[in-house]
Formats: structure tokens, C-alpha cells, sequence
């Protein structure tokens, strides 16, 4: 029952515009010939309703009240949530070998290995993992949430609008 739920959010969430139209066709039938044919390819401009930015874009995910020029407006915020590639999910298994300063030693990662370090006054040794990473052991892979594009209305219509470029890949 629970998994029927979060189906619904998942699908209500990524509708398209070809989706929004045909469930609001009265919404898509007042617009003007030019504004349709933008919408229909998912494209905006300025002095749209936000009922046909709604069509074209979808729902923010986030509204922000402000102020320009002397006037109310209201911002839009999409945004986009991306999984940081590069960590492997769950715990090590198995032994590995690891070099520390002064010597190889045997342990296994992510359940407490021994790592043997060397110091002037002699040397000493580590149980556990002296190099947790959290996100590298982590059974849900880290994400990241940014923002797309926004669109800022003011007496309901489409004032401005950005298409963000996404955060730099360190991959």
C-alpha cells in the first residue's frame, strides 16, 4: 500500500507537458497559437500566465515571495536531484591489504581493520578504519539537490526567467 503511494508522487512528479495538456485541455485551448506551440515543446517566455508556464514546465519545486520594483513577486524554483557517483554501496567485504607508514598490514575494511603506523617513539597500532568515509560505506548512495531554472511572476504574469547551469561534475 505504502509503495502504491510513493508510485503516485513518483509519476505525478514527472509528468510532461504532453501530460498536462491532456489533462487540462481548457487551460491549453486559451493560450494563443504561438504560446501552444511553445508550451508543447515544453518552452516559456515572458509575459505568459503562470497557468501556461504551469503547463510547460510543471510544478516548482519551490515558491519564494518578493519584491521588484515596488512590486509583489513570485519565483519558481525546479530543481534537480542527481546520486554522486563514485562510492560503492555497503560495507567492504573481505580482507584487503593496507600500507601504513612503516609497513603492509591486513584488515578488513569497513569492520574494524588494523592499520600498523610508525612513529619516533615506536610504533602503534589502529583497530577500525582510520579513513571512514561515511558516504563510501553507506548503504543509500549520497545525493545532490540544484537548481534547473526559475521563473519570476509579478501580477501573474511571467516577468523572467534562467536556466541554471548544473554544478560542476568532479568526475
Amino acid at each position: 500500500m505504502a509503495g502504491m503511494g510513493i508510485g503516485a508522487i513518483v509519476l505525478t512528479s514527472c509528468t510532461t507537458p504532453q501530460d498536462r495538456i491532456s489533462q487540462h485541455p481548457e487551460i491549453y485551448q486559451s493560450l494563443s497559437p504561438k504560446d501552444q506551440e511553445l508550451v508543447t515543446h515544453g518552452q516559456i517566455r515572458t509575459g505568459m500566465s503562470e497557468s501556461a508556464v504551469w503547463l510547460a514546465w510543471g510544478n516548482p519545486d519551490q515558491k519564494v515571495q518578493g519584491e521588484m520594483r515596488g512590486r509583489a513577486t513570485e519565483t519558481w524554483v525546479f530543481t534537480n536531484t542527481e546520486e554522486v557517483p563514485g562510492y560503492a554501496y555497503g560495507p567492504g567485504w573481505g580482507p584487503g591489504w593496507g600500507y601504513g607508514y612503516g609497513g603492509p598490514g591486513w584488515g578488513y575494511p569497513g569492520f574494524g581493520g588494523v592499520a600498523v603506523f610508525r612513529t619516533h617513539h615506536g610504533r602503534f597500532a589502529i583497530y577500525g578504519d582510520p579513513f571512514y568515509d561515511p558516504f563510501y560505506y553507506s548503504w543509500f548512495p549520497p545525493t545532490v539537490t540544484y537548481p534547473t531554472k526559475v521563473a519570476t511572476f509579478s501580477g501573474g504574469r511571467l516577468r523572467s526567467f534562467q536556466y541554471l547551469v548544473p554544478p560542476r561534475r568532479y568526475y
